[in-house]
Formats: structure tokens, C-alpha cells, sequence
């Protein structure tokens, strides 16, 4: 079954024994055993709140400053917040207006809506139907011959979030309305007629909960696991650092490395962005202008059992009687919050600032800091531990003794089925590399047991079989085939500095000894010795696929202690890999990264559809249909024997159980919004007054744009609510 992808001297000299489980092993007690995410550490941030001089001095007041951050309105352009597409299980269960025209990679000018599968129009200001799902469709769901004709509907729109209007920004207000200045006019994309409508981001949102695990986020892991304080990209970007008071007289800007910190990376990214919730052309320290001086939750309503502000009495709110905002200004949660060395120098000058207006002073100039740091510290503590598959006992086996019969079954497929290939660990997903990392050491069975076994370690890159062969691929992204590459490149894409995303690219270079293609420090650390595949061995062999003795090899870089195979532990000479690199087809040093995305987390999987990086499904029962399938297309990436088909189709029991299973990893106090999951009240964009045929215009912001119409997400306390939150399905007409 793998032959044609691993040499066969390698199987005869051992090597793969373990890496590749015989068919036989299939019917039952495969692999990696799920575990329980109770008790599992967040990752640590060395210099956040330890050290000698830690950035942050007051860890509470850091939260409460991120929550606020988090749902307030005020932050974005025009009434946007982060929470105003993660508000649901912390994800976006709209439907209306939420289409693009396209994926990430579709260029502009191909950007066109499509009809949809119930056959409406679609386009802007759409409400979306359950027909309409899932976007790729064929005769028979479960049987996929790959070719193009065989599809009886398929779209390249993406079923995303909707954002701002947008439009070419001026300025901010230190009081009164929220709304930037900005010049506003009809997007020629998005529109109705000739009535503007809020745009829609390319991607769909993903949910927040459980997402401190991740080494990096977004989909194509662009936010970067080291923050710099200022933008996404971490190392990245030379112009990058923040404003440290040196004396009365002297602020110098420094640059700021944070480990471990892709959360804050994430959340400086949206607030400029202007898909999302900016106005062209913003900056952080304009957007510190506007809030300073302002309540947090100026215009939204706080319950007065708020988990975070209460304790802190931070909120006025009384039982029966919630008022807006908080008792203090972002001015002073700074204060309280943060070192004072980034804050309190009070000469201004040197920091820039808005043309013909006041400069900014130091505090303006380190909001970006200030805003991602705190968003990072709220959502760390929004971790989903408490589901029932969390709550059961176990066996001496390990398995869940509390999961009904149909669950148990479910999780077994999930084993056998290879789902937990990528959907590995307590957070359910390979992405969560340095939690893993830790608890390999502890827990070796969720990672493997003499039938299988994931080699997982710190190392940001692995090697792995794909349908173009043997690749080097990034830990915590793969390519699944849901769309073709060239509507989304997902990880293959580059930086706005013209750099490969993917590490495994990078690794490349490190090896050939070009130390400028090199951009994100963990590349260097990488192990070859814990690589799932052989990368180079030492033996005399020549091979198509690993380097040898006769390619140039050298014992690897870095220590061996602990390899999970000392076969492993060698790497090619930097000759050896720059003469592989100069043959287009070599099979060496192939890195495939085009269409591939970040793993999931499948917590609370049963509430944050919509599904894929695309939107493109609405049910559970719709993802395993593409998993039983194979996928939608067949991309060079592919993992191989990660997409596992199996004859689901007449099994209807079957596909029960595996959906049974994915429901225990469902938390209550996630379906309730109890602590720490409750929030302030927040009023979204869902749509506009009329559909994708007709809108009314005379918006307040510019009568060239249509109406918004608004859900109202009520504030809740830290008991929750009665009424649950329901699967994405449940929202569609």
C-alpha cells in the first residue's frame, strides 16, 4: 500500500516497522488514544508576567482590559469588534450577506458570485439556505472518481464572515461616536444595485476557544507564534517593535520576541484589516486615540455577574437593571495592567502621528501591545475542558467508560478511520505543537502505541507521504483537497514581505546553509530524528526519495538526546540538499504546502460550523460525507493515509456513531455561555434591510450605503443561559 512512496531498502532495514500500520491492526485499537484536555497547561510566555521585569504586573486587570477589547464595537471603523464574528461557540453563525466571491488566492478581477446550489442568485446580501450546502456536491456523496465533470455543483465562493464598509480612513474621535471618519462609497464587489453592502473576508472564522494551543493561527498560519508587538508576523518584519521609556527624557523603540504568543500576533490583525473592521489606512495608534479616553463597553450592556468585571467591580449593572460600559477608561486598565515603562513617558514627538493633528504619545504608540497582549490573556482563559468525554472515567485501556455504546463506537472509528492522525492530542489537533511536545512525555498513548505511532515533538516540520510522494510538511497544517489550489494556496502563500509561509520551505534553505531564507527560529531547531518519515539515513544506498551516504550525509545539528528514531538522526550536507534543489522534480527536497491549512481543533466541533477554511459545509454529517469520499480534489499535497475512505455509504449506524462521538467533545458551559464563556451584550451586522435583489440605502454612515439590519447577542452573566447555542444548520432557512 506504500511502497511506491518509501524505498524498499528502508522496509527491509527496519525503519519503517512503526510507521506505517499494516491493514490488519484496523479492526480495532489503532494508534493514538484521545485524552482529556482537564489539567493540560497553556502554553507559558517567558517575560509576560515572570522575570524580573515582566511586561504585564497585573494579570486580572490584563484579562478584563482583553475582554472588553474583545466585545467592544467601538474598536473596529464602523461598529465592528473582534467578538462580532466569534460570538457564537466562538465562531460566526450568520447567514446572511456572510458569501465572498472567491477563496484568499481568487485575484480581483475573477472575483464574481456564482449561483448557488438551491439555484438563487446568490452574491451580496444573500440568505443562505440549507440547499445551498454543502458547495461541492455530487450524485453519490460518498464516491468521488476526482474528475471535474463528475460534480453536479460546485462554487468558489466562501461562506465567511461579513465585516466593514471600509473606505480610504481620516480620522478618529476621542469621544462621541464610534464611527471613524472615513470616505465611504459602494464597493464595486460588493453591492446590490448601486448600494454599497459590508464586505465579506475570504476565509471563514474559525472559533477562538481552545485556540491558545496553537503554535500558529489563522488558516495559513501567518500569525506568527513569536508576537512582536506591533504586527503578525513576528521575526518577520524588520520595522516591527514597541516604545520602552529609558528615563524622563529618552523612549527608544526595542524590539519585543514573545514566545508562544500567536494569539496576540492573530489579534492585531483583524483590527486593521479592511475586510474585517478598519477603514483603509488605519493605524494601531489611531485607534488607541479613539478608545483611551473612553468606558470600555461604552454603548453595550454588561451583566452584572460578569465572571471577568464583576469580581473586579468593574461593572454598574444591577439584577434587573444593566447598564452600558465600565466604571474606568482603557486609559487606566493600561495603567493598572501594564509595566510602566511602556506607558508612562510623557513627552510626545518621536512616536509620529496623524497629519496637521496633536503626535501621539507613547501610549498611542504601543496600543498594538497593549491590545494584543490583553486579547491573548482573555482568550487563554477560554479553554473547553469540562465536555463529557473530559468528565468520564477510564479504563485500564484508557477508553472513556462514561460514552454510551453508539460514542464508543464512534471514538473507534475516529481511531481507525485515521481522524485522529491530525485530530491528535487533548486539544484535537496536531497544531497544538508545543502542548504536545510536553505531553508525549507523560501520555505516549495519545500519540501512538505499538500499532501506530505520530512521532510528536517540538519540531514545527515533519515528513509525511502525500499523493505527489514523500514531502517535508508544516506540523499542524494539511492538505485535505476541499478546493483547488488556485482559488485558496492556504500555507503555500508568502508574507506581505515576499516570504514563504511554510516553515518546511524554510527548512530547506537552513539546510543548503542560506541563512536569509530562513525567517522563524523554530526552523532551526528542527529534529530530523523525530520526523515521521526518513529524511536522511546513513547507509551506502543510493535512494530516490531520502539522502544517504552517497548524497552526503552528516549526524544531525542538533542534540539526539531523547530522538524517537535514532536511525533518523542525520541530515544532508548543505552541497547535497543545494544540488537537489537545483532539480525541479527531486523527490529529496519536495515541500508541498500549496493548499494546505491549519488543523482544527474538533472541540465543540457540534456548534462552530460552518466547516472548512471555505464555509462549505453546514453539517457534521456533510464533513464526514467528504471525509468517506476522499475530498473534493485530488491536491499534490494530500497526506497520504490520512484520508482514509471507508464504506460508509450503507452504514448509515455507522456514521451515527462517529457524529455521537464528535458530540461529547461538546462543553455545556460552551452550549450555556457559563463563565468563563459569558460576555457583555454586542449588536452585530446581519445583513441589510432588504435582500440580494433589492437593499434600502441612506445608511447614517453614507447614504451609498444600504442599511445594516442587527442581531442582538444579550449580555450574560457568568451562570449562562437557558437557551443554548445551537449548530450552524439550525440558522439557515
Amino acid at each position: 500500500m506504500f511502497a511506491r512512496l518509501v524505498p524498499s531498502s528502508l522496509i527491509a532495514l527496519g525503519l519503517l516497522a512503526s510507521t506505517i500500520a499494516p491493514m490488519s491492526v484496523l479492526a480495532g485499537g489503532f494508534g493514538p488514544l484521545p485524552i482529556s484536555l482537564k489539567n493540560v497547561p497553556i502554553p507559558e510566555v517567558p517575560g509576560l508576567l515572570d522575570g524580573p521585569d515582566p511586561i504585564v504586573i497585573d494579570k486580572e486587570k490584563a484579562i478584563a482590559l482583553g475582554k472588553a477589547l474583545f466585545w467592544d464595537t467601538n474598536v473596529g471603523s464602523d461598529g465592528m469588534a473582534c467578538a462580532s464574528c466569534h460570538f457564537h461557540a466562538g465562531a460566526d453563525s450568520r447567514t446572511k450577506n456572510q458569501l465572498a466571491p472567491g477563496g484568499k488566492s481568487t485575484p480581483v478581477a475573477e472575483q464574481h458570485f456564482d449561483l448557488t446550489a438551491s439555484g438563487d442568485l446568490g452574491g451580496a446580501n444573500y440568505a443562505l439556505k440549507k440547499a445551498d450546502f454543502p458547495f461541492f456536491q455530487l450524485t453519490d456523496p460518498y464516491y468521488n472518481d476526482f474528475n471535474a465533470a463528475s460534480a453536479i455543483f460546485q462554487t468558489d465562493d466562501v461562506l465567511s464572515s461579513a465585516g466593514t464598509f471600509s473606505g480610504k480612513f481620516s480620522s478618529v474621535s476621542q469621544s462621541g461616536s464610534g464611527n471613524d471618519q472615513c470616505a465611504r462609497a459602494a464597493d464595486p464587489v460588493y453591492h446590490v444595485g448601486a448600494i454599497g453592502t459590508r464586505k465579506v473576508q475570504s476565509r471563514n472564522a474559525p472559533t477562538v476557544i481552545n485556540a491558545v494551543f496553537n503554535f500558529r493561527n489563522f488558516w495559513d498560519g501567518r500569525a506568527n507564534n513569536t508576537f512582536n508587538g506591533s504586527t503578525i508576523w513576528g521575526d518577520r518584519d524588520p520595522q516591527a517593535g514597541v516604545w520602552v521609556k529609558v528615563n524622563a527624557r529618552v523612549a527608544e523603540k526595542q524590539k519585543l520576541h514573545l514566545q508562544n504568543a500567536a494569539l496576540a500576533s492573530q489579534a492585531v490583525g483583524p483590527g486593521l484589516n479592511e475586510l474585517e473592521m478598519s477603514c483603509q489606512q488605519r493605524g494601531w495608534p489611531d485607534v488607541g486615540r479613539k478608545l483611551l479616553l473612553r468606558p470600555p463597553l461604552q454603548n453595550q450592556k454588561v451583566h452584572h455577574d460578569d465572571s471577568v468585571f464583576s469580581p473586579l467591580s468593574l461593572t454598574t449593572s444591577t439584577p434587573g437593571n444593566l447598564r452600558n460600559g465600565l466604571n474606568t477608561t482603557y486609559k487606566n486598565l493600561i495603567v493598572q495592567a501594564f509595566n510602566p515603562k511602556y506607558w508612562s513617558y510623557t513627552r510626545i514627538g518621536q512616536f509620529g502621528g496623524p497629519v496637521g493633528q496633536t503626535p501621539y504619545n507613547q501610549m498611542e504608540a504601543n496600543f498594538a501591545m497593549f491590545f494584543g497582549l490583553a486579547v491573548q490573556m482573555y482568550e487563554a482563559t477560554l479553554v473547553s475542558d469540562d465536555s463529557p468525554f473530559d468528565r468520564s472515567a477510564r479504563d485500564a485501556q484508557g477508553l472513556p467508560v462514561d460514552l454510551t455504546a453508539s460514542e464508543l463506537n464512534g471514538l473507534d472509528l475516529f481511531r481507525n478511520a485515521h481522524c485522529v492522525m491530525c485530530h491528535i492530542g487533548p486539544a484535537f489537533t496536531s497544531a497544538a505543537v508545543a502542548t504536545n511536545a510536553q505531553l508525549v512525555k507523560t501520555h505516549p498513548e495519545a500519540f501512538g502505541n505499538q500499532s501506530f505511532v505520530i512521532r510528536t515533538s517540538g519540531n514545527v516540520v515533519s515528513r509525511f507521504g502525500s499523493n505527489s510522494g514523500t514531502t517535508l510538511s508544516d506540523v499542524g497544517f494539511t492538505s485535505t483537497g476541499v478546493t483547488p489550489l488556485d482559488a485558496d494556496i492556504g500555507l503555500g502563500g508568502i508574507d506581505d514581505f515576499g516570504h514563504p509561509l511554510a516553515f518546511s520551505v524554510q527548512y530547506l534553505q537552513y539546510l543548503a546553509g542560506n541563512n536569509m531564507g530562513v525567517f522563524d527560529a523554530p526552523v532551526s531547531a528542527i529534529r530530523p530524528c523525530d520526523f515521521q518519515l526518513p529524511f536522511a539515513i546513513n547507509i551506502p544506498n543510493p535512494s530516490t526519495t531520502v539522502f544517504t551516504q552517497a548524497d552526503g550525509v552528516v549526524s544531525q545539528a542538533q542534540s539526539t538526546a531523547g530522538c524517537a528514531v535514532p536511525a533518523y538522526g542525520y541530515q544532508p550536507t548543505p552541497g547535497a540538499v543545494a544540488a537537489e534543489l537545483a532539480k525541479p522534480a527531486s523527490s529529496k527536497v519536495r515541500a508541498v504546502m500549496d493548499g494546505a491549512f491549519k488543523i482544527p481543533s474538533l472541540r465543540n466541533i457540534e456548534l462552530t460550523g460552518p466547516y472548512m477554511h471555505n464555509g462549505s459545509m453546514a453539517s457534521l454529517e456533510q464533513v464526514v460525507e467528504f471525509y468517506a469520499r476522499g475530498g473534493n480534489f485530488k491536491t499534490p499535497g494530500k497526506n497520504f493515509a490520512f484520508m482514509f475512505p471507508l464504506s460508509l455509504a450503507d452504514y448509515p449506524e455507522t456514521r451515527a456513531d462517529l457524529i455521537a462521538f464528535l458530540k461529547t467533545l461538546t462543553d455545556e458551559r460552551v452550549r450555556h455561555e457559563q463563565a468563563p464563556f459569558d460576555h457583555p451584550e454586542i449588536k452585530i451586522p446581519n445583513g441589510h434591510n432588504g435582500d440580494n435583489l433589492l437593499v434600502v440605502g441612506g445608511n447614517p454612515l453614507s447614504g451609498q450605503l444600504a442599511r445594516d439590519e442587527f442581531l442582538t447577542i444579550e449580555a450574560v452573566g457568568a451562570n449562562g443561559k437557558a437557551s443554548p447555542v445551537l449548530p450552524f444548520e439550525n440558522y439557515l432557512e
